[in-house]
């Protein structure tokens, strides 16, 4: 007796037959590398909240970024750590600034042939650890900090990144820093919007690895994304892309699956998302215990969210994943 049913089965029985029919596949071209670079230290240096993970020199991100990009990993995405800060969080757009460095060395070396994304923000720079600068009384002032916002975005963009992304989710942030591009000459560097960055509880981990807190035990609640909120994120990418956005990202990623599918059903511009620290650790700290596969859970995690609609998916897993899927 004929089951109709039950016919999807057969198209499972086999691993040929399940990649033949596979919605979804995952590739080294989906895929961005974030490298943090360190002022102070004289060779790589591992990051304790990040197994795996290093914080580079200026010379040895480079080699990092060769290595990854002989990988078929097409793009890094670059963070600075610095003790000089102060509360404009002026090393973000200094000339002479840690991230800026790294980005020259990156792009002298490789030019066009991998994609050089800087993340522009401010809370890596500034002595009270918020995204933007505070007002007297120590709130975020949303346009100043556009201004700051602006220099950072020319700096990066002179110092040779092809692609800023600004994370600090202040009203009117991608505007601000396409008239700056645009009016400095750097009218063909993108802009990658943070757009729907929620304020989540998986960021410990990197705010551990660029030693970033708030002074005061504050929160960034304010000015980052509601996580019970979805219709707001759509409004927030909306937004965005108006004001001039080339590409917008969901962070954090596995949480919010259902937001990434929403926003890749409402925009045509590239979709990016966020696997970040904390999901990152939890798998390492799991497969430590052998409590699961680590590579089946990265490749069905990292899967997930290439199926939800993301087109690039930023993670720390991106160079093991290469490897994964280069075997």
């Amino acid at each position: 007796m004929s089951y109709p049913q039950r016919r999807p089965r057969r198209l499972r029985r086999t691993e040929a037959l399940r990649s033949m029919v596979a919605e979804t596949s995952l590739a080294t071209n989906d895929l961005i590398a974030p490298l943090f670079v360190k002022e102070g230290i004289d060779e790589p240096v591992p990051i304790p909240s990040l197994p795996g993970i290093l914080a580079h020199t200026p010379s040895s991100v480079v080699a990092e970024a060769k290595e990854l990009a002989a990988l078929g990993i097409p793009s890094v995405l670059v963070f600075g750590i610095t003790d000089r800060r102060d509360p404009l969080g002026s090393c973000a757009y200094d000339p002479n600034g840690i991230a800026q460095v790294a980005l020259r060395r990156l792009v002298d070396t490789l030019g066009d042939s991998m994609v050089i994304m800087a993340d522009l923000c401010i809370d890596e720079y500034t002595d009270h650890g918020h995204c933007g600068i505070l007002d007297p009384l120590g709130n975020v002032d949303n346009d100043a900090t556009l201004a700051i916002y602006s220099q950072v975005a020319v700096a990066q963009a002179e110092a040779g990144a092809h692609v800023v992304a600004p994370s600090g989710m202040m009203d009117g942030q991608v505007q601000a820093i396409r008239k700056a591009l645009d009016e400095s000459g750097h009218t063909d560097v993108a802009i990658l919007a943070y757009s729907a960055k929620y304020a989540s509880s998986l960021y410990g981990p990197f705010r551990d690895a660029v030693s970033v807190s708030i002074v005061g035990g504050g929160n960034r609640r304010g000015y980052q994304q509601d996580p019970r909120n979805l219709r707001e994120a759509l409004l927030e990418v909306a937004l965005d892309v108006e004001e001039g956005a080339d590409m917008v990202m969901i962070k954090p990623a596995l949480a919010y699956l259902d937001v990434i599918a929403a926003v890749r059903a409402n925009v045509v511009v590239p979709v990016a998302a966020y696997h970040v620290s904390g999901e990152y650790a939890m798998v390492v700290a799991a497969a430590e215990r052998g409590l699961v596969d680590r590579e089946a859970v990265i490749l069905e995690h990292v899967g997930a969210i290439k199926r939800a609609g993301a087109d690039m998916i930023i993670t720390y897993f991106a160079k093991e994943l290469a490897r994964i899927i280069h075997a």
